[in-house]
């Protein structure tokens, strides 16, 4: 799941802590910048992080709710608490130090309510990926993915026959480049290969000097 993160360099503990609850950040410098960063599943929501200027955090999350419909998780300190009874443009908010198991319940929350539907089922010859429950099956036989062998994997389906770089794919699937580089392509490549199993294994072809191509 993917969200938005303000600002664009947010302190390592949230960073931290957003990995560790399974999210995947990618930090935006203003709300303008959402559609541009967007992977192509879009954001489940918004987190944004109280600073120095508790004003210009609540701008920012009011432009990202009615510019971009994005349910807003506000990360701020005790300091702040005082005021935030007064003050709108916000779905919820999270104390800091943070706690990882809070984050991940707010956030599932949030992201239920702003997300919308889905296909509930993506289709590839005799695979088939349910987007609601994350279950890939084969030939009726289901596959165990991880999350982002999943998320790749659902992307080559969403989009067969063109070539794609490995960096391109890198920002399309991950979202950001801060946490790894070309070679995590690689490596989930290979992995969904031997998951779809010697024969099906060509569905993804290596284009040389390139990246890779689905179908």
């Amino acid at each position: 799941m993917f969200v938005a993160v303000h600002p664009p360099s947010p302190s390592q503990s949230l960073i931290s802590a957003l990995l560790a609850a399974g999210l995947q950040p990618v930090p935006i410098g203003s709300p303008s910048e959402v559609t541009d960063r967007a992977p192509h599943q879009g954001f489940a929501l918004a987190v944004v992080q109280v600073t120095d200027d508790l004003g210009l955090a609540i701008g920012t999350a009011g432009k990202l709710r009615s510019d971009h419909g994005l349910p807003v998780l506000l990360v701020t300190d005790r300091t702040n608490t005082a005021d935030l009874d007064d003050l709108d443009g916000f779905d919820d908010f999270l104390l800091s130090p943070i706690d990882v198991a809070e984050l991940r319940v707010r956030a599932a929350r949030l992201a239920l309510v702003g997300v919308e539907p889905e296909p509930e089922v993506l289709r590839h010859r005799e695979l088939e990926l349910n987007t609601a429950t994350y279950q890939a099956t084969l030939a009726g036989e289901p596959r165990d993915l991880t999350y982002m062998e999943y998320e790749l994997l659902r992307f080559f389906v969403e989009n067969p026959g063109r070539v794609w770089s490995r960096q391109q794919l890198l920002s399309a699937v991950w979202g950001y480049d801060y946490f790894g580089g070309a070679r995590t392509v690689d490596v989930h490549v290979r992995r969904l290969r031997a998951k779809l199993g010697e024969e099906r294994s060509s569905w993804i072809t290596t284009v040389r000097s390139v990246g890779y191509r689905f179908g």
